[in-house]
């Protein structure tokens, strides 16, 4: 045993000594792609700027003007009614994306004859891009409206419902594979244990499996919920914000997310605005970055300890 562990130790002691070489690219190329925007990002939120090389901070002595880019957010209309339409969204495409995930999930680990070919069939739409699967669907949804004399760009219901198609059609596949993994998780002996007390099919789905396959629901809806709130390219591209009329003087976007209207108040507006487009995109990351935390803390509890 002890010439084993020395000849163990003559192989992995130089790795272990220098542990470091092997980490150092790793942490470079995370501080450079993600920690240091991400510092610069919350920099720019209290400038005034065009392009990052004549950011200028706002007036640290006072306030009012050095906070003024987000309190232009605050009061921004167009950015209080995308926060409300992306939560109702999130909410809506949470259920129905998981609901419908988990169901077909559960009818395809009952070894039915196909059940391979059925997983690839669900899971390919989320190999689309977004922004490719967004002029697809809007294609098929003005062809569709067109005989009744509407469009998705100029009803905001039609155009809400439009995106939640697209989303769960793209991400129904994907959420599919996890459960599939949970579903297959569940321990044979409890199945096995509840059908011998005498347990209905309903019983031990709500009573046994379910809870068994709470740690894939925390994924799902973890990423379901992120998702939701962080949709970018189908809003593009499906309906651009459209319709947008005026509400005191100011073009407010019926169907324009979060991520949409920061993009939008980024580079279709005016060049000093950027500043404010900035401050979004922060309070943008403290929201989605929150919800996921409470969303992970409050389902982890209910998860079953195997």
């Amino acid at each position: 045993m002890n010439r084993m562990r020395k000849q163990y130790d003559l192989r992995t002691g130089p790795i272990r000594r220098k542990w470091w070489i092997f980490l150092l690219p790793l942490m470079a190329a995370f501080c450079i792609g993600f920690v240091w925007p991400f510092i610069q990002g919350i920099y720019l939120s209290f400038c005034t700027f065009t392009t990052t090389s004549n950011a200028k901070l706002n007036g640290i002595m006072n306030n009012k003007a050095f906070f003024s880019n987000y309190i232009k957010a605050f009061n921004d209309p167009t950015f209080v009614r995308s926060f409300w339409y992306s939560a109702l969204f999130a909410v809506v495409s949470l259920i129905i994306i998981n609901v419908l995930a988990f169901t077909v999930a559960y009818f395809l680990t009952k070894e039915l004859k196909g059940s391979n070919l059925f997983r690839t069939v669900f899971f390919m739409p989320n190999l689309i891009g977004g922004i490719v699967l967004g002029y697809i669907w809007s294609m098929i949804f003005d062809g569709i409206l067109h005989m009744y004399g509407k469009t998705l760009v100029t009803e905001p219901v039609w155009g809400f419902w439009g995106l939640v198609v697209v989303v769960a059609w793209q991400q129904i596949g994907y959420m599919m594979i996890i459960y599939i993994a949970g579903l297959q998780a569940v321990p044979s002996d409890m199945l096995e244990a509840a059908k011998i007390d005498g347990a209905s099919g309903w019983q031990t789905l709500w009573r046994v499996t379910i809870p068994n396959v709470m740690p894939s629901i925390t994924i799902c809806t973890f990423l379901s919920l992120t998702n939701g709130f962080k949709l970018f390219d189908q809003n593009l591209a499906l309906t651009n914000g459209l319709p947008k009329p005026f509400v005191n003087g100011v073009p407010v976007g019926q169907t324009e997310m979060i991520a949409l209207n920061i993009y939008n108040t980024f580079y279709v507006g005016n060049t000093a605005s950027r500043g404010t487009a900035q401050a979004k995109a922060v309070l943008f990351f403290i929201l989605v970055a929150g919800l996921g935390l409470i969303q992970l803390s409050t389902t982890r509890r209910r998860e079953v300890q195997q």
